[in-house]
């Protein structure tokens, strides 16, 4: 973490090009996205700049969350910038970009927030570091359906 930044990285054995369909496909995006014990409805996705995904995060505890992410950049398979909010008003903007490396595919995803005290608000209250990494472990379990590896 710095300023108002959190940047979260991983490795995944698979391909750019498949995890980047597995970041932006409707039909895996319910499979993973948002951490163990929460899952998603998407409402509508439209996966290029100026598109918007609307999706509705149930949580464990019976509390459902209405997303809204408005895409800025998208460079297939290799970058995506997008505004995350709740339809009221951006919260932070996130920048996803897919590296190769070998056969394998590194995310660098950095959450930029509106301001530091927004920042430590989503890592305090809401566990944000906890959240990102159990997505990702939920996308790793996924790929490894595709391609029988992480």
């Amino acid at each position: 973490m710095k300023d108002r930044e959190l940047t979260v990285n991983r490795i995944f054995s698979a391909s750019r090009e498949l995890v980047f369909q597995a970041w932006t496909d409707p039909r895996h995006l319910p499979h993973w996205w948002g951490p163990k014990g929460f899952t998603i409805t998407v409402q509508e996705i439209n996966v290029q700049p100026g598109g918007v995904w609307r999706y509705v995060m149930h949580g464990p505890d019976g509390v459902d969350y209405d997303n809204l992410i408005l895409y800025h950049e998208v460079v297939r398979p290799e970058r995506l910038v997008y505004s995350h909010g709740d339809g009221e008003e951006e919260q932070f903007r996130v920048t996803v970009t897919f590296a190769e490396r070998g056969s394998k595919t590194e995310i660098t995803m950095k959450m930029l927030f509106t301001s530091i005290e927004e920042l430590k608000k989503a890592v305090d209250q809401y566990g944000a570091i906890e959240g990102a990494k159990s997505t990702l472990d939920r996308l790793a379990a996924l790929l490894l359906t595709f391609v029988g590896g992480e």
